[in-house]
């Protein structure tokens, strides 16, 4: 039977939701033989991992990295064809840019061992010269202190964790310009199972924080934190969406889906342009958007609606300064919440952490990205407008690289705003999720997922998303 027989022979499933999560699972029921149609009400398909041009060169509009504690996106990646373009970064590393003495800033090397900040050898020589000799005595009782009751509490967010193993200054100056950099979050509201996943398992293991984080860094398969795919992860999306076209599944952008309604033995699906007919559904949109759509049939989640993560605002700049060949802050520099000259969260280095990428822009070309939108009440800088954000982008990326850059400079520039985009696990995230899947599970044909409920990254994203999907198509043809 060929191929595409198979595909219209099976029940049909809505995916609601045409993001990484939606695309993932969409490819799992395809697999099943279940017709599949995915709605996205933007007009393009990937969510975050998007690509946008810039003085020729397509560039990352959002995610262009994934973690390597497991093989999920490789996998993905060779399941694509996309196998051989995995690649890691320049191993320099990044920066930070901490308060300095007398109220101003400093720029210090990341440690290159750590896990979100987290260093993994306290015996560090370079610890002093990042947190304080007295910060780092502090710290250096990780390796002698039990751990007490500190895992068994059941809501335990990732900056108590630290706090009570290494202390206040490494949470402050280490943990928090990472966690805010990377994740958009502040490690005290981060529930740490969430956040790294499998953190307290190792603390058991091995006694420590610092034994723990060292175990996972050395588990991690590529050898480094992070990795990317040699001319962007933008091509993840657009590989899958070419296959799931090819495997049958119906793709529809600007589809805006106004409600849900279970009806008898289905569901049906309606949008602004008229309505569907589903055996079953999977909700892959964000959470608040999944909570209203789904209310009205499965009133429990209406507790549970998550609030809206605040908008990230990304100015990417392709310039022309020489003096970058070096590479004088690594591969980007993080940034802590109170320095007084900075108002980014971070900076990425993009050539000087891709080589493939410096490569392509040749000698002398430089592409940096810089990250806004801190999501605290006191920072609106994701809210400026364009031009402001560029000017803006400017004198912060002159402080951060210690390398003047002028208008002159720039050969081209963009502003890429990402709303709702980087959702992160508050305290008390495992029993949210939870109670929201035992009230999903109540429902005939439903299925939830997306980073509000797997976590922030690729891996979690598209770990849970292909679990929902196979599980959902199980489900529905359990014979098979």
């Amino acid at each position: 039977m060929s191929r595409e027989k198979q595909v219209e022979a099976g029940p049909g499933v809505v995916v609601i939701g045409g993001g990484i999560a939606g695309l993932c699972a969409a490819r799992e029921l395809v697999a099943a033989g279940l017709r599949v149609t995915v709605l996205e009400s933007s007009e393009r398909f990937g969510g975050s991992v998007a690509s946008h041009e810039l003085a020729g060169l397509t560039l990352d509009a959002g995610a262009e990295s994934f973690s390597t504690r497991s093989d999920t996106v490789p996998a993905l990646a060779r399941e694509l064809g996309l196998g051989s373009l995995v690649c890691s970064p320049d191993p320099v590393g990044a920066w930070l840019h901490l308060p300095g003495p007398e109220g101003g800033s400093t720029a210090v090397p990341l440690p290159k061992s750590g896990l979100l900040g987290i260093p993994a050898d306290v015996r560090d020589p370079d610890l002093p010269r990042l947190i304080g000799r007295a910060a780092s005595v502090r710290a250096g009782l990780d390796r002698a202190l039990p751990l007490g009751g500190l895992l068994n509490q059941d809501q335990l967010s990732l900056g108590a964790v630290v706090r009570a193993r290494m202390g206040s200054e490494v949470l402050k100056r280490l943990v928090a310009p990472v966690v805010g950099g990377v994740l958009s979050a502040d490690p005290d509201d981060l529930d740490v199972d969430a956040a790294v996943p499998g953190l307290r398992a190792m603390m058991r293991k091995h006694g420590s924080l610092g034994a723990a984080v060292g175990a996972m860094r050395q588990a991690a398969p590529a050898g480094t934190a992070v990795a990317g795919l040699d001319g962007g992860m933008h091509q993840l999306a657009t590989a899958l969406i070419e296959r799931l076209r090819q495997d049958g599944a119906n793709l529809q952008a600007q589809q805006d889906v106004r409600s849900l309604v279970r009806t008898g033995d289905g569901w049906t699906v309606n949008t602004q342009n008229g309505s569907l007919a589903a055996d079953a559904v999977i909700v892959a949109t964000g959470g608040p958007t999944a909570v209203d759509l789904l209310a009205p049939t499965v009133p429990r989640l209406h507790d549970d609606r998550p609030a809206v993560v605040p908008a990230v605002a990304l100015v990417s700049l392709v310039m022309d300064v020489p003096e970058l060949d070096a590479a004088p802050r690594g591969t980007g520099v993080l940034v802590a919440r109170d320095v007084p000259d900075v108002r980014a969260k971070a900076l990425t280095h993009a050539t000087a952490k891709w080589s493939w990428l410096a490569e392509r822009a040749g000698p002398g070309n430089h592409v940096v990205r810089l990250s806004y939108g801190r999501g605290a009440d006191d920072d609106d800088s994701a809210r400026l407008a364009d031009d402001d954000l560029y000017e803006l982008a400017l004198r912060d990326a002159s402080v951060l690289l210690g390398v003047e850059v002028n208008p002159t400079d720039v050969v081209d520039w963009d502003v890429v705003r990402w709303t709702n985009a980087l959702p992160h696990a508050t305290l008390g995230h495992r029993d949210r999720v939870a109670r929201i899947r035992a009230a999903a599970a109540e429902v005939s044909g439903l299925e939830i997922t997306g980073a509000w409920l797997a976590g922030t990254g690729l891996v979690a994203v598209i770990d849970n998303a292909r679990d929902r999907g196979a599980a959902l198509a199980r489900r529905l043809q359990p014979g098979r």
